[in-house]
């Protein structure tokens, strides 16, 4: 194995590109999406950008040196191939990787243009951060790489050494599901959305059948609320800005 400071993926004789860890990509994206989804959600339910704009700058910092350093040096993958140090590695090629992780790169830019630089709050975060998150889930949990399947429109040279083996593998060899299978599935979601009904169904009714003491607090003038109540309540001018007034009273358990 030959290998320098500036290099993108291993050189092993026996593969004719250079390979790089699927383990501890996959590793390392859970990682990545664990923090992102945090941060995510501190936006979208607390109105706490701060989070969001710390993960992007991280983010930048660690998918820069995979795309223009050496993978190996990334944080994130250091810890996730440390976490998976014990597991056989499995090797996938590495071109189609780094044509990925550009994807991910150039959309952690424009969320540091957007987001750290010029404090823009509206739908293109919400759409620049949720194609992120699909990204990274899709790599975690399920092994698929969508930047590399994207990587295989744009290239003459078809990606190799693709995670599972899904480039080498023929059609007749790929195993779906059958049909007793699909049942179960499909009898599965049936029994889900009847319980789903019944839940919002009592929930609903419940609701209805409020103490007295409580309606009557329902129907006080919103004149009469708490000083410092009223001072809480006070919808903050981002959410505003997004149309998330309503949300964020909800999620603060304000009238």
């Amino acid at each position: 194995m030959t290998s320098s400071i500036f290099q993108f993926g291993q050189k092993l004789p026996e593969y004719e590109v250079p390979v790089l860890n699927e383990r501890a990509i996959r590793a390392s994206a859970g990682i990545l999406f664990f923090f992102a989804m945090v941060s995510f959600m501190n936006a979208w339910l607390v109105g706490n950008f701060q989070p969001t704009r710390v993960f992007v700058v991280a983010f930048l910092v660690d998918f820069s040196i995979r795309l223009f350093i050496n993978p190996l040096y990334a944080p994130s993958l250091i810890v996730g191939q440390w976490i998976v140090r014990n597991q056989q590695p499995e090797y996938v090629g590495a071109p189609q990787k780094r044509f990925a992780w550009a994807i991910g790169f150039v959309l952690a830019l424009a969320m540091l243009y957007l987001m750290v630089l010029n404090n823009v709050v509206g739908p293109v975060n919400l759409i620049v951060c949720s194609i992120c998150l699909i990204l990274m889930f899709f790599e975690a949990a399920f092994g698929i790489c969508i930047g590399c399947r994207i990587y295989n429109l744009f290239n003459r040279e078809k990606a190799r050494l693709c995670p599972g083996g899904v480039c080498e593998l023929s059609p007749e060899q790929r195993s779906g599901a059958s049909a007793v299978q699909l049942v179960i599935v499909a009898v599965f979601a049936g029994v889900v959305a009847g319980a789903a009904q019944w839940v919002y169904s009592t929930g609903r009714s419940a609701g209805r059948l409020m103490p007295a003491a409580q309606a009557a607090s329902a129907v006080t003038p919103s004149a009469a609320m708490d000083p410092a109540e009223a001072e809480r309540c006070k919808v903050p001018d981002f959410a505003k800005a997004m149309g998330h007034e309503e949300k964020w009273k909800l999620h603060n358990n304000c009238k």
